[in-house]
């Protein structure tokens, strides 16, 4: 009954209705009350706050909205920072607050700078005072105007909170008649429209329609279609024919349509560009050789994909070739782009640079360079500063020398090693992504192993929270445990068996899906989805993907809320083409609140933008579509609107600060109090106005990650490449064809003689193997008859 009274509580308490005038919880809201200390003082229940170097005043003035007291913040000069008037800190004047509940904060201000801001911070009870969010961007306004918003739901842990105008910006700002009224919550019942178990776990179907292309690459188009691009597949005699391939997905219709691809883009790199149109970077020039002397090569080559008219067209050449290249996008619209294998094989040290504004890769000299080795599609995440945050993950073997995470600046051109990633040499195939909501700046690192010694995948998560002076990694809960098939069926997993290979999607109700993944270098597929809660930091076990979805699956969030899984491409060779979409259990509690107008879909940064919804809802962000692979996409992110309500219709109030939203096209929800989201609609955020105004510039950076402790890097002497095994996939490239792997290091499980090697591979449907060479390094051929793990090669003693 407790547990009922509970759930039922934290709906009603969720529930979102227009605020009715009520208690005013701000003590001194006009600030007539005096405070301690005499003249030129802060007023009764009020303190100066701010950073950086800027010159600043502050003062109490004769200039009031009501009354005799208003307070002016005036910056005369910045280099970097914000000062702000805020209620004080402190049990005595800080507004007490209830968890799960909004408040609406109102002011009345006059300003001639349009770097101002309203800002929150809460208390948590454990963890202490903390900033929250920036809630609204604030016009110039030469005489006194009103500003409301209401805050997001509050967080647990959270008992107080505290806010004011943060002035980023030279100019002044004052302020008066400060306001803070709790919203009256209504009983609210979520209706389950599936069975009880569905409405608790979601539900998986596999679709009647299969892919047509061996897709590793999916990216959501701003149309709602999903660009499937395969290039050779992975598949040596498409790659020998000059047959390469991608297909657009339809979800309307749940139609294909093939696409003429104009390369092999196989294991590319790609990100959305402002515009719309998807930049593909680089990608396969030529397999490993049959001896395994030469592994694989990356050209040079980069294309765009424009989803209006479903072509690709070439760019200039990039500096130098990248297979598994990263890709962020910047809060300039630029791209950086870093690691990957070179034309020769070697690991690439060049750093790329695509330019918004010239709509090019950069020239070599014209970029910044550490001539660091990243690896391959390591995950670079952009910070809110404009800094990288490189999380750890990656593809293939160990993780980067030191620590295994790192801060890349790359204005400074240094590299700062990050403290506490678990086992950093055991996150190869791991997944990395930046919690709801962006501007929390928390990142979640999840799973992972390590194709060189192939140990069991592991449950590890780690989470980082970026807004700390000096943040480092701090051990998260372990990744839930689901069936492991060892080749003779699932079976429930042990001990501390993991995954590699999975994939995490952000939903539009702010929690993240975490699905797929396989316990083994592409063998030994995990059946195991769960959601995390960034409010709470847990994992919720849901129902499971029927389909393996191991290597080269990608799991992305669809316009309606759905998720999406494609592809499996086990060592043998095979590929998955079926196609599975997950029903979250938030699409089963009901009818779906609506947007039913939306005035603008072009945005600026620091807009206010007025929707309509059909009911009451309790939030609104913007999910950036996703470009993934290979357990990747660094640029998935969730942004939230804070709301101003006046009955149906809603102002989103949008961030001022492209690092926290880079420009593009975004999903827009609108999610109500039991997190049903609305279908979303699609916006575009910034534009060449919003760039003209040099938002990255005046946009407002909190002082997060300022003060480093971890060793810092300088820029290494110029090289040309770094040095690479031609193994470094894991595969033994002495047997079967060059999209065949092999592991050079079998599992621990199975024993060092040709008998037990052969029937594992025999277990995990590898067939016929020819013996590439003279060479039989794992000795799967004793009889030397050119086939490994024929008759007499089993019979014969190991």
């Amino acid at each position: 009954m407790l547990a009922v009274a509970a759930l039922t509580g934290g709906l009603l308490l969720s529930a979102q209705q227009p605020a009715a005038a009520g208690v005013n919880l701000v003590k001194n809201p006009g600030f007539e009350t005096a405070g301690p200390g005499g003249p030129g003082a802060m007023p009764y229940c009020w303190e100066q706050s701010g950073w950086g170097d800027n010159d600043f005043t502050f003062a109490t003035v004769a200039d009031a909205h009501s009354g005799t007291k208003a307070v002016k913040v005036e910056l005369t000069r910045r280099t970097e920072g914000d000062r702000k008037a805020l209620i004080t800190e402190s049990a005595e004047c800080a507004p007490g607050v209830v968890p799960e509940r909004q408040y609406d904060l109102s002011l009345w201000y006059k300003s001639t700078t349009p770097d101002a801001a309203i800002t929150l911070f809460r208390h948590d009870t454990t963890a202490g005072w903390q900033y929250w969010t920036d809630l609204k961007t604030l016009d110039l306004s030469t005489g006194y105007q009103r500003a409301e918003v209401r805050t997001p739901v509050v967080p647990p842990g959270t008992d107080r909170i505290t806010w004011g105008v943060s002035v980023y910006g030279t100019g002044s700002v004052t302020t008066d008649d400060y306001a803070m009224e709790e919203v009256a919550p209504p009983p609210v019942e979520p209706e389950c429209t599936g069975t009880a178990q569905e409405c608790v776990d979601g539900r998986w179907e596999v679709l009647p329609t299969e892919n047509p292309v061996r897709s590793m690459h999916s990216v959501v188009l701003n149309n709602g279609k999903v660009l499937l691009i395969a290039g050779s597949g992975n598949n040596t005699d498409m790659f020998e024919a000059g047959t390469f391939t991608s297909a657009v997905y339809d979800p309307e219709d749940g139609s294909y349509r093939t696409i003429p691809t104009p390369d092999d883009m196989f294991c590319a790199g790609h990100v959305q560009l402002s515009d719309g149109r998807v930049l593909v970077m680089s990608g396969n020039k030529g397999y490993p050789s049959a001896d395994g002397t030469v592994g694989y090569q990356g050209y040079k080559d980069s294309y765009v994909f424009d989803p209006v008219t479903e072509t690709y067209s070439k760019t200039n050449d990039m500096n130098d070739g990248h297979w598994y290249p990263s890709a962020t996008i910047m809060g300039n619209g630029d791209v950086l782009s870093f690691g990957g294998l070179r034309e020769d094989s070697s690991g690439s040290v060049t750093a790329e640079r695509w330019s918004a504004a010239e709509d090019k890769w950069l020239p070599l000299w014209q970029v910044n360079q550490t001539w660091s080795y990243w690896g391959l599609y390591p995950s670079m995440i952009l910070m809110q500063d404009g800094r990288l945050f490189y999380s750890g993950s990656h593809v293939f073997g160990n993780g980067t020398p030191g620590t295994g995470s790192s801060i890349y600046d790359y204005d400074a051109n240094t590299v700062t090693d990050v403290p506490g990633l678990q086992n950093k040499d055991e996150r190869d195939q791991s997944a990395s992504v930046l919690l709801p909501p962006a501007q929390d700046q928390r990142v979640l690192t999840i799973g992972g192993g390590n194709i060189d010694s192939n140990p069991e995948a592991n449950r590890l998560t780690d989470l980082i929270d970026l807004k700390q002076p000096s943040p480092q990694y701090t051990a998260g809960p372990p990744l839930p445990q689901g069936t492991v098939d060892l080749g003779n069926g699932p079976q429930p997993q042990t001990g501390a068996q993991g995954k590699m290979y999975g994939s995490a999607v952000l939903l539009p109700d702010g929690k993240v899906l975490e699905t797929g993944g396989a316990l083994h270098n592409r063998a030994n597929p995990v059946y195991e989805s769960s959601i995390f809660d960034p409010q709470t930091d847990t994992f919720d076990p849901v129902a499971v993907d029927p389909e393996a979805r191991g290597y080269h699956s990608s799991a992305f969030l669809l316009p309606d809320g759905r998720v999406m899984t494609t592809g499996d491409n086990p060592g043998n060779g095979t590929w998955n083409h079926q196609v599975s979409l997950y029903t979250p259990p938030y699409l089963l509690k009901g009818p779906r609140p609506q947007i039913t107008s939306l005035i603008d879909d072009q945005w600026l940064y620091g807009d206010t933008q007025r929707i309509t919804v059909d009911r009451p809802i309790t939030k609104a962000e913007l999910i950036r579509p996703a470009a993934v692979t290979h357990s990747s996409d660094p640029n998935q992110r969730f942004v939230d609107l804070p709301l101003t309500v006046d009955g149906n219709n809603v102002d989103l109030n949008v961030t001022s600060n492209p690092n926290l939203a880079p420009p593009g096209w975004y999903m827009l929800f609108a999610v109500d109090a039991n997190g049903i989201p609305s279908v979303a609609k699609w916006v575009h955020l910034g534009g060449p106005a919003a760039l003209a105004k040099g938002s990255t510039e005046s946009a407002h950076v909190h002082d997060f990650a300022g003060d480093l402790a971890g060793k810092v890097k300088k820029p290494q002497k110029k090289r040309t490449s770094a040095p690479v095994s031609p193994q470094i996939a894991g595969c033994d490239r002495h047997y079967g064809s060059a999209n065949v792997c092999v592991p050079t290091v079998f599992p621990e499980s199975v024993q060092p003689t040709t008998k037990a090697r052969c029937d594992w591979l025999a277990a995990n449907a590898y067939g016929r193997l020819k013996v590439n060479g003279k060479d039989d390094p794992l000795r799967l051929d004793p009889d030397r008859d050119g086939t490994a793990c024929g008759r007499g090669d089993v019979r014969a003693r190991s």
